[in-house]
């Protein structure tokens, strides 16, 4: 059923990355969540079981941690690897770093366009999907991309491609 879904697109770091967080999980994040849920259950025998939060606590981590590893399995099951080979190229594809200059700002931005599975827009990295991702997708140096962002349109030109 996986070959009917879109593959997930990563770089080639991407997927080291998250075959690393996957293999962290499977191992040492498993190891510290059943060693959390000992000690609170051992904790929660002293007192009144119904009331021992740090077991709460416990379970949700090994909830989250559960739902983290099968987030991470379905990517590696179904990926498709971006294709960064430098042939110059005069439309922004994913995987390429736009820069581009937002109007009524005097410094431009620098984003590295990647696929869903490891954007970051903290450190630059936005997903093809997100809103700015899909305007910058098949556009050249010159050109004006507009957004409909909660405050408003905003526009911005794209200054360069990598």
């Amino acid at each position: 059923m996986n070959n009917l879904l879109k593959p997930h697109l990563i770089t080639s770091e991407g997927l080291e990355k998250l075959t690393n967080e996957l293999e962290h999980l499977q191992t040492a994040g498993r190891e510290e969540v059943a060693d959390r849920l000992h000690r609170a259950h051992e904790d929660g025998q002293d007192a009144d079981f119904v009331d021992n939060a740090e077991l709460e606590a416990a379970r949700n981590a090994q909830s989250f941690l559960e739902g983290r590893i099968q987030e991470l399995e379905e990517i590696l099951k179904n990926y498709q690897i971006i294709d960064n080979n430098d042939e110059p190229h005069e439309h922004v594809r994913v995987g390429d770093f736009v820069t581009v200059s937002e109007e009524g700002y005097d410094e431009n931005e620098r984003y590295h366009l990647v696929g869903a599975a490891e954007a970051d827009p903290s450190e630059g990295r936005i997903s093809n999907e997100s809103p700015l991702g899909q305007a910058l997708l098949g556009s050249k140096v010159g050109d004006k991309v507009t957004i409909n962002a909660p405050n408003g349109l905003i526009e911005f030109q794209v200054v360069k491609i990598e």
